[in-house]
């Protein structure tokens, strides 16, 4: 059973391989963004915590984000990919803690790696068709700071573990996704 964290900057283009390492290897994709939304849609007291939290403009705690995801790798019997986890080193820590619990442990982390300027230009290129209004040149360098800042140090913390895959994420979306699947399989 693997267990797998994908990582990199806002625009490396981990929900595009997200999808083919769910897809290639049978495991569940697990991302927060999703978990939450799925809480408030069902209306789950959970749910109608984390609306209250987020209606008011705040970030839903690390407690909160941990029980979704402790539940999420409970009903998750072939493996996991996990999508915006871990955002931190706490939740890293969070994370190996509650694989444990549940007998098992992160297989890797694939880290997609990306020249800051092509971050830049691919979530710029992306608000164009999606029409995000938060994807202005600004938002982004700050979005990229906060990522540099709080989660770029989950990188360390796994490679001191011996678990992370550093992919380049340039080129062709196939080679790249190629290249996953062959360092994955090496271990």
């Amino acid at each position: 059973m693997m267990n797998i964290v994908i990582f990199g900057a806002p625009g490396a283009g981990k929900g595009t391989q997200s999808d083919f390492i769910v897809n290639h290897f049978g495991l569940r994709h697990v991302s927060t963004g999703d978990l939450l939304r799925k809480e408030i849609a069902d209306q789950t007291e959970l749910g109608l915590k984390i609306k209250s939290i987020m209606d008011a403009g705040h970030l839903v705690s690390d407690d909160i984000v941990d029980q979704m995801i402790d539940r999420a790798i409970a009903e998750s019997p072939n493996g996991t990919l996990f999508d915006g986890y871990p955002r931190n080193v706490a939740q890293a820590e969070n994370l190996d803690r509650m694989l444990a619990s549940h007998g098992r442990s992160l297989t890797c982390m694939v880290q997609l790696d990306v020249p800051r300027e092509e971050l830049i230009r691919r979530i710029l290129e992306r608000a164009k068709v999606s029409g995000r209004s938060d994807d202005n040149e600004q938002t982004v360098k700050g979005r990229l700071l906060e990522y540099e800042s709080k989660t770029l140090p989950v990188s360390e913390y796994y490679a001191k573990q011996g678990k992370r895959l550093q992919i380049d994420g340039m080129g062709k979306i196939e080679d790249i996704s190629a290249a996953i699947i062959t360092a994955i399989e090496k271990l």
